[in-house]
């Protein structure tokens, strides 16, 4: 993936390079470095995004099912 790509995807689901790197464990200085020329974001890079949005995605409706059932019991 290009880092145009990068830095679109990371934006349009509200992350910066900072978050990307602290919630991959990756250093934010090899993060950057994807910038150069000719250098290419590692392929594992997209689905790990994909994923980590949809894993936030589903722990709010989690949190929300968990309050409705939380109010149904009372």
């Amino acid at each position: 993936m290009e880092y145009k790509k990068f830095k679109k995807l990371l934006k349009d689901n509200g992350l910066t390079i900072k978050d990307f790197s602290k919630i991959s464990n990756t250093n934010y200085q090899t993060c950057m470095s994807w910038s150069l020329a000719d250098r290419e974001v590692p392929t594992w890079v997209e689905p790990f995004i994909l994923l980590y949005v949809k894993d936030v995605e589903c722990m709010k409706y989690k949190e929300s099912v968990e309050t409705i059932l939380s109010g149904l019991k009372k």
